[in-house]
């Protein structure tokens, strides 16, 4: 199994008229990319590598300071944007069967006025990073539907809230430091086996370390495509086309004895609005009807009741 590298260019940001022809063609790419696979790289999506080394370079700057720096600006510090915020290390547990994950983050899901940040120019960095994510994410879901013959703008009118505290969309910069496999936990991954939960994920790899899990139940090692971008479906979508679109489990492996590396990447996890009902589109009933707030609630407690139990 190898995940197919696509040319967004003919619908990339800044391009503003696409012709059917095109779109045609990039549905039928993702269809079988997202209906075999689950996982796509976009080449040339009008996101550079320039903008991405940006959110890396001043977020890594923040994980390496001392922890209780960080501390002011942890996750459910804000009431109104409790996704919101620096996870230490180990505080989340992907897999329930392993110990806690060997990564630390920042979640930004909300540009509320009552949000702290590490700096403005942390602000100003991540409301720019986010936006052009979002921008990309609605081509996709666009074209996403599209490919199943549905009115084009059935996902995107679900996700018109995505920037506000009615939307759990979420930019997420991870960071994974060196590992001693000595110390290391018995079973610890630096990302425990998992499932994203929302509509799809945008990722931006800096390193190698990331495996998806194929049909054969094998995990696959994904490389860095320069220059490219990682798309794959999450669980609610795989619930909202009744199974057309798969969500495939992946995870980020501990790096070889002897090598001391960091790892980082940035993932943009897109959702619909949390009012938003979904409900299979092709009309059956092979999952009930949930609003999305509801179901991803439902997936951050236990998340993160795993890793505190």
């Amino acid at each position: 199994m190898s995940i197919p590298v696509v040319d967004f260019r003919s619908y990339s940001l800044g391009e503003k008229d696409v012709r059917a022809d095109q779109l045609q063609e990039l549905s039928g790419e993702l269809k079988q990319a997202f209906t075999e696979i689950g996982f796509v790289f976009l080449q040339n999506s009008g996101i550079t590598p320039e903008e991405v080394n940006k959110v890396m370079e001043i977020d890594k700057k923040f994980f390496l300071q001392p922890e209780g720096l960080k501390h002011p600006f942890s996750r459910q510090s804000f009431p109104k944007s409790p996704n919101h915020g620096w996870v230490s290390l180990e505080t989340e547990k992907l897999n329930p069967k392993r110990p806690g994950d060997l990564k630390e983050s920042f979640n930004t899901s909300s540009f509320h006025p009552d949000i702290k940040w590490p700096s403005a120019d942390f602000l100003e960095i991540h409301r720019s990073f986010f936006q052009r994510c979002k921008e990309l994410s609605l081509r996709v879901l666009r074209v996403m539907a599209l490919s199943l013959g549905l009115d084009p703008d059935v996902f995107i009118c679900a996700h018109a809230l995505i920037g506000t505290d009615e939307n759990k969309t979420t930019l997420r910069s991870l960071y994974y430091p060196p590992v001693n496999i000595e110390t290391a936990k018995e079973n610890q991954l630096r990302c425990g086996e998992h499932s994203d939960y929302g509509s799809i994920t945008l990722v931006f790899q800096g390193s190698d370390g990331l495996q998806v899990c194929a049909r054969s139940g094998e995990f696959i090692d994904v490389p860095v495509v320069s220059g490219a971008i990682l798309v794959n479906i999450a669980d609610l979508m795989q619930r909202w086309t009744a199974d057309r679109f798969i969500s495939v489990c992946h995870r980020v492996l501990l790096p070889p004895e002897g090598d001391s590396c960091t790892r980082q990447s940035l993932a943009f996890f897109v959702h619909p609005d949390d009012e938003a009902l979904i409900s299979c589109c092709d009309g059956s009933s092979k999952y009930p009807p949930i609003t999305a707030g509801d179901y991803v609630t439902q997936r951050f407690n236990e998340t993160y009741e795993q890793a505190e139990g």
